[in-house]
């Protein structure tokens, strides 16, 4: 009889399932807690590797319909569910089978396809989507760069190439503006003409005495 707890239990694994675009069956035996800890954090935060009991996961699996895990559900099991980089997941799984040769990375599925072992290590073979945005990224950056150069380019040839007698030519053009030689002999004649007027004033008090 099913007690509520293992009813939840194969509750979350099915929504587990349902949620992730791939998961990976493995078997951890003879690891120890710090090893499963180191491998948790490698797989990331949108990775969850969980060790379940096979008769439930067995239940949610093909509550999920998913068929990838039948026949494989024996010993100390663990399920990679994975949510974000399918490859990056993959990548971290195997590089650790790799430094630790206890976590056996038996079958798995990567959106709605199931995958054996050999699968699940050419899954890690491939870019990770981080890799393919930073080459894309790379790809758009490289033409910009070089357009930048170029107009960069054009403009110091531009101003290599302008005839010096232009900068000349406006300084003396510049004094004639601003002092207009019109203008001098005017400031002359009212500054003279009080002179002329006070000379006939004198000659006539010299006359009266």
């Amino acid at each position: 009889m099913a007690t509520p707890i293992k009813v939840s239990a194969v509750e979350e694994l099915t929504e587990n399932f349902r949620t992730s675009n791939a998961a990976v069956l493995t078997e951890y035996r003879g690891l120890t807690v710090a090893q499963l800890q180191e491998l948790r954090r490698s797989l990331g935060e949108d990775t969850s590797y969980s060790v379940v009991k096979n008769t439930l996961t067995a239940l949610a699996a093909k509550e999920a319909g998913v068929d990838a895990f039948d026949g494989q559900l024996a010993g100390p099991t663990a399920v990679a569910f994975i949510k974000g980089d399918a490859v990056k997941a993959a990548k971290g799984l195997t590089d650790f089978a790799k430094a630790n040769p206890q976590l056996v990375i038996k079958t798995g599925y990567f959106e709605g396809k199931s995958m054996d072992a050999d699968g699940v290590n050419a899954l890690a073979a491939l870019e990770s989507r981080e890799h393919q945005l930073a080459r894309v990224a790379g790809v758009l950056k490289a033409p910009m760069g070089q357009l930048v150069r170029t107009v960069e380019a054009l403009r110091l040839k531009r101003e290599e190439g302008a005839p010096a007698s232009e900068a000349p030519a406006a300084a003396e053009d510049a004094p004639a503006e601003e002092t207009p030689a019109a203008e001098v002999p005017a400031e002359t004649e009212s500054t003279e003409a009080p002179a002329a007027d006070a000379a006939p004033e004198a000659d006539a008090e010299t006359t009266k005495d």
